[in-house]
């Protein structure tokens, strides 16, 4: 496991407070707003579909979620949103990938780049990172009570091209086009998914260990929080005694 999954069980393990909460809400209505731009209905939207599912196994209140979709859909008002990539280099030489939404793309680059500097990174040019990664869909089971060659089969033959754990999660990878139907598959079998998303996964990874690993996690930590990154994606490799001791 790595990059953004190991990313993923780190915060997982640092527990839910509220203002992670509040950052969650913020995020998924963004995703909700997004998707719902390319049609109000989820049947005939996937993206929107799976945004609206996230946001309700979230607790989300569905006035907020109706808000965000008419929002998206041009009837909310509110100001003009857009999807940003952003691309740079982190502690360890890490690649990173940052998905933003902001209604001011001048306020974003500008706060991501010092953000970046101010923790040891820089910002890349646009396709200097991206080339490392390939977008997929990724779907997350815990482990408890599943056996793994029944799930793998499962996953295998919904179309997934992988079945990767960690200590406490299956995370079945998946392409694009199979995602809906994977995901779709798995559920119909009653196994428990508490994830299903698209990530960027990195095609090589970067190892780091030392002060380098204990500057990535302060890295990923600093871009996750601010207000209008969605996502960030990274290619670094930190083995299981050194993420315990530096998660502890």
């Amino acid at each position: 496991m790595s990059g953004h999954s190991k990313w993923a069980t780190i915060k997982r393990k640092k527990g839910a407070t509220d203002a992670a909460r509040g950052r969650l809400f913020t995020r998924l209505i963004r995703e909700i707003t997004m998707a719902a731009r390319n049609g109000s209905d989820p049947n005939g939207n996937p993206r929107l579909r799976l945004a609206i599912e996230t946001a309700r196994k979230s607790s989300m209140p569905m006035d907020n979620i109706k808000r965000a979709i008419l929002r998206g859909s041009g009837e909310g008002g509110g100001a003009l949103l857009e999807e940003i990539m952003y691309e740079g280099y982190g502690p360890g030489g890490i690649a990173v990938l940052i998905e933003t939404v902001t209604d001011n793309r001048n306020r974003t680059v500008s706060e991501i780049r010092h953000l970046l500097s101010r923790n040891g990174g820089t910002m890349a040019e646009a396709g200097a990172v991206a080339w490392n990664f390939h977008r997929m869909g990724v779907v997350t089971i815990p482990l408890a009570g599943v056996n793994e060659d029944d799930l793998m089969m499962a996953a295998l033959d919904a179309g997934a091209g992988d079945v990767k754990s960690d200590d406490e999660n299956f995370e079945v990878y998946c392409p694009i086009e199979a995602f809906e139907n994977v995901r779709k598959a798995l559920e119909e079998k009653k196994y428990n998914i508490t994830g299903a998303s698209l990530h960027f996964v990195p095609s090589t990874l970067i190892k780091v260990e030392g002060k380098d690993a204990e500057a990535v996690l302060k890295f990923m930590e600093a871009i996750e929080e601010h207000d209008d990154v969605q996502n960030v994606f990274s290619n670094f490799d930190i083995d299981e005694k050194t993420m315990a001791n530096l998660t502890a």
